[in-house]
Parts: C-alpha cells; sequence; structure tokens
C-alpha cells in the first residue's frame, strides 16, 4: 500500500503484485494470434486470395499486385487505430485494450473465412475483404503496444528485455501455426482447395482466441500503471506525447521500418517463389515453417542477451544482418536451389529477424515514461509498421515485374529498411542500466516536469499548461 497526495487530498491505494511469467504469456499468446491473422493473410494472398477475390480475367501479376494491396489496408489503417487505442491503454489500461484487440482481431479472421468469393458476388467480394481488412487492422494497432507495456512493467529489474521478448515471439509461433496449417491445405487438390479448403486456417483463429482469453482474464494491471492512475495527473496523454516525446516517436517510425524485411519473407516471397518461378508450394511454405522453429528458440535467448549488451546494440546488429541476409534469400529462390533457400532463410528469419524481435520491445518501450509507453509505442510502430507493411509486400511485388521474375528490385528495397532503421536507433539512449522509475526521470524533460507537477496540484493548471 502507498499514500498520493493531490492537491489537498491523501488517499491510499494498494498495488497489486507483479506477476511476470502470467503476463508475458498472456502477452505472447495475443501475438501469436495477431501473427497468425498476419501470416494466414499473407500466405493466402499469395496462393488463393488472389484467384477467388479477383477477376479471372486479371494477368497473375496484377491479381497478386492487388491481393497484396489487400493485405497493406490493415496496415494503412494502423496509424488511426493507435490514436484510440494508445490513449485508451494509458488510460484505462494495458489489460482492457489486450482484451479489445484479443476479440477484435480474432472476429475479424474468422469472418474472412466466411465471405463469399468473386464468383458469387462479383466486384462486392473485394469490397468486403476491405472492409473486413480496416477494422482488423483498427484493432492490430493496440495489441502488441498494450501486450509489450503490460510484460514490461510486470518485469523485475534487469528481466525486462528477456520478458517483454515473449511478445514478439508470437511473431514465431504465430507463423508457424499457421504453416503447420497451411502445408497440408496447399497440398489438398486445387478444386477442394479453392472451394473450401482455404477457409479453415480462418476459422481456427476462434480456437486462439479462446485460449488468450482463459489467461488474459487472470492478469491484473501493472502495479507501475496503477500507481500512475492513483496520482491522477490530469494530462491527455496523446496531447502531452505530441509536445514533449515527438522526437522519440519518430525515432521508432524510422525504426520500426525493418519490420518490412520481415513482411517480404513470409508474403512476397512466397509469391515471388511459387507465382513466378513455379516452386513447389508445400516446400516453399516449409523453408518458412523451418525457420520459425529455429526462432521460437532463438528469440528468447537473444532477449536475455538484451539484458546483458543492451537493447541498442542487439538492435543494431539484428537490423544490419537482416537487410543484407535479405538479398541472397532472393536471390537463391531464382536458382530453384532448395538447399541455398533453407539457409539463407534461416539465417535472415531465424537468427538475424529473432535478434530484432527480442530487442525492439523494451527498446522501443523504454522510450517513454509509464504513463505515456502505450500511447508513444502505439503511434510509432504502428505508423512504422504501416509504411513497411505498405512498402515492403506491394513495392517489392511491383519492383519483382509483370511476370515476378526480377530478385535486384525487392532487395533494395530490403537494404533501403536496413539503412533507415539503422540510423535512426544511433540518436537513442540506451536504457538497459535504468530502472523504470528511474526512466520516467530520464525521459522527462524540466518543462514537461514542471507541467506534472502542476496537474498533480490543480487540473485547471494542467489544463492551461498543455495548451501553452
Amino acid at each position: 500500500m502507498f499514500t498520493i497526495t493531490h492537491g489537498d487530498e491523501m488517499t491510499e491505494t494498494t498495488l497489486p503484485r507483479k506477476t511476470p511469467v502470467r503476463a508475458a504469456i498472456a502477452a505472447w499468446i495475443g501475438t501469436t494470434l495477431e501473427y497468425y491473422d498476419f501470416a494466414v493473410y499473407g500466405t493466402s494472398s499469395a496462393l488463393v486470395l488472389n484467384v477467388l477475390f479477383f477477376s479471372p480475367e486479371l494477368p497473375q501479376g496484377l491479381s497478386v499486385l492487388l491481393a497484396m494491396i489487400t493485405f497493406a489496408v490493415g496496415y494503412a489503417v494502423r496509424p488511426l487505430g493507435s490514436l484510440i487505442l494508445g490513449p485508451l491503454g494509458d488510460r484505462r489500461g494495458r489489460k482492457f485494450v489486450m482484451m479489445i484487440t484479443l476479440f477484435g482481431i480474432g472476429g475479424c479472421t474468422f469472418l474472412i473465412g466466411c465471405l463469399p468469393t468473386y464468383a458469387q458476388i462479383g466486384p462486392l467480394a473485394p469490397i468486403l475483404l476491405v472492409l473486413i481488412r480496416v477494422i482488423q487492422g483498427l484493432c492490430l494497432s493496440g495489441e502488441q503496444p498494450s501486450a509489450i507495456t503490460m510484460s514490461l512493467e510486470h518485469a523485475s529489474e534487469g528481466r525486462r528485455g528477456f520478458l517483454a521478448s515473449f511478445t514478439t515471439l508470437g511473431s514465431s509461433s504465430g507463423t508457424l501455426l499457421t504453416l503447420l496449417v497451411f502445408i497440408p491445405i496447399a497440398a489438398m487438390p486445387s478444386d477442394q482447395l479453392l472451394s473450401w479448403g482455404w477457409r479453415l486456417p480462418f476459422w481456427a483463429s476462434a480456437l486462439v482466441v479462446v485460449a488468450a482469453y482463459l489467461i488474459r482474464r487472470h492478469v491484473q494491471e501493472p502495479p507501475e500503471f496503477v500507481k500512475a492512475q492513483a496520482a491522477k495527473a490530469n494530462v491527455a496523454p496523446l496531447r502531452h506525447l505530441l509536445r514533449f516525446h515527438w522526437r522519440a516517436v519518430l525515432r521508432i517510425v524510422f525504426c520500426a521500418l525493418i519490420a518490412g524485411t520481415s513482411y517480404m519473407m513470409q508474403t512476397f516471397s512466397v509469391a515471388f517463389g511459387t507465382a513466378g518461378y513455379k516452386l513447389d508450394k508445400p516446400t516453399m511454405l516449409l523453408t518458412t515453417t523451418v525457420s520459425a522453429v529455429i526462432a521460437l528458440g532463438i528469440t528468447p535467448l537473444a532477449g536475455f542477451l538484451v539484458d546483458k549488451i543492451g537493447r541498442k546494440t542487439m538492435f543494431l546488429i539484428a537490423t544490419g544482418g537482416v537487410g543484407v541476409t535479405m538479398v541472397p534469400y532472393l536471390w537463391s529462390i531464382t536458382t530453384g536451389n532448395w538447399s541455398l533457400i533453407f539457409l539463407f532463410g534461416i539465417i535472415n528469419y531465424s537468427l538475424f529477424y529473432s535478434m530484432v524481435n527480442a530487442s525492439w520491445p523494451s527498446f522501443f518501450a523504454e522510450m517513454f515514461p509509464g504513463r505515456l509507453r502505450v500511447s508513444g509505442l502505439a503511434l510509432g510502430t504502428q505508423i512504422g509498421f504501416a509504411i513497411s507493411g505498405v512498402i515492403g509486400p506491394v513495392l517489392s511485388t511491383a519492383l519483382a515485374g509483370p511476370d515476378l521474375k526480377d530478385w535486384v528490385g525487392p532487395s533494395m528495397v530490403a537494404l533501403g529498411f536496413m539503412v533507415l532503421a539503422g540510423i535512426s536507433a544511433l540518436t537513442a539512449k540506451e536504457t538497459k542500466k535504468y530502472t523504470l522509475k528511474e526512466l520516467d526521470e530520464v525521459q522527462q524533460s524540466e518543462q514537461e516536469t514542471s507541467v506534472l507537477t502542476a496537474a498533480a496540484m490543480s487540473p485547471s493548471t494542467a489544463a492551461r499548461g498543455l495548451a501553452g
């Protein structure tokens, strides 16, 4: 129990105990659902949605491009969602947002599996598909920021990087879950796959939603959030964020561009190999499956090292490795040599992108004080993810040419992401040595401190300070 002084009032508040393991598992399984959706839709875009939801009279390259655009729509609207769900996470709670996003993402994924195709309702089919992707994208914007903040604030000092990395472990487990479902489905006879088989992975999301709900309902809000709520500082998270922490938001936007290489690996490369070079679909999917399995072991190990060598150092090493190794991976697809494809796929995704996933949750989240953590993390990452989610698959597909055979153009896209993310990361502070309480002070300017002090004493004074 602790005491809060607010003007002339004194109140006593009991802090919930930290439950780091439960919080990490709750964050992990929710992100598994997020990446399951991402991988299901991305893989479906490459294999079947381009056939089922667009006119059969379109050239193959154009239908794949249109399918990738519907994939990108879900990312394009995420910055808008972050403006809603980010401040909501800082005002109403991390768990509150995590429950909203859980049912929003899962429900939309299930509905996509229920949609009629172009052959059944014509142009209305892609319109409905885009509409659901828009709603889903809005929900996706709040999932990882709230889950990362929850696990970070429940973690003990010296283990924040490790436990926060469990959130992005869901990227590997979600991808793996998708591919375990899709490999046998992709091997189905074409008529069965295109008539009903493609719907099964979307409907399976309901099982993940139920499992995530059963775990998340028992997780309490972090003590840091409860303490901040008890202080009753009358500040608007979004306005405060943009006034005092816009540089950190902008830094994260550029750092988050490295996620574009993941979209290229899991979405574009599948279409590139199967449509452009007629490689075997199940084997192409097996490449990312094997990479995801290995990443499940490497991500926690890299997360452990994040607390030892630092968030910034790990992120810089990983970013460079991901960008550089995407080049030989795309080239290897053009050779049709499965040994090379597997080798470079594993190096790119299992090793280097696992290091990215292990480092960015704590690296990005610790750029903000606790009272603005979800808002700042949501806005920065969702703008960056939206840009890279649109540019990665769409620009890569366009640069690959109408026959999807050019690997040089897409390689330049990956290297561009690497350079922008790396330069931006160099401007950040290393935060592994600070406690959460110290971070609130380190990431706070004197002017911001004076506004917060006024907010704690007088709501009207705070309003004038923020307006200025």
